[in-house]
């Protein structure tokens, strides 16, 4: 997850907490001045200190893992909205600045771009966590919704069991 041209150091922790509990690898930024210094009066939990933070001075100096998509969010007519993009598998989301979009460099360095379907552009913490749900929801971790009101037929999903480690014979996997 990042942002390009952040000026306010609490959407910075907004968007470290967010990130690291939807599961995010690190966050960048670009073009910002805002530090790490003032981020804990946002991220209560500390987020900041558990992701890798990358600061770019530029988009020119933005460097991004090899096979990673770059996927701008941003409201523009031409962007493919938020319900309907298929996430690449390694993506790096970039959100635009609080008072203003991305840049035309910016947008071209993109892979895609999406735009949640608002009426208006809403806060930069609050476009990371709409982005990071959907990703997170289109991966199929959850079971499907029902067709009536409430939760799924059957009741939740069953969770994954962590047990010790099973050592199986060669006699035992061949009966």
């Amino acid at each position: 997850m990042g942002v390009e041209g952040l000026s306010k150091p609490l959407n910075l922790g907004a968007l470290f907490r967010t990130a690291h509990a939807f599961g995010a690898d690190y966050l960048f930024t670009v073009s910002s001045p805002v530090g790490l210094k003032s981020v804990g009066r946002a991220d209560t939990s500390g987020s900041w200190k558990q992701l890798p933070y990358y600061a770019f001075d530029s988009v020119a100096q933005m460097q991004l893992p090899k096979g990673c998509c770059i996927v701008g969010v941003e409201l523009v007519d031409d962007a493919v909205e938020l319900p309907s993009f298929r996430h690449p598998l390694q993506a790096a989301y970039v959100l635009g600045r609080e008072r203003g979009s991305l840049t035309p460099e910016m947008q071209e360095r993109c892979d895609h771009v999406v735009r949640i379907p608002t009426k208006f552009c809403v806060n930069v913490g609050i476009a990371g966590a709409i982005v990071l749900y959907d990703r997170m929801v289109s991966q199929n971790r959850f079971a499907e919704r029902g067709v009536s009101t409430g939760g799924p037929p059957g009741g939740p999903a069953p969770s994954s069991k962590h047990g010790s480690q099973k050592v199986r014979s060669r006699a035992s996997r061949a009966a």
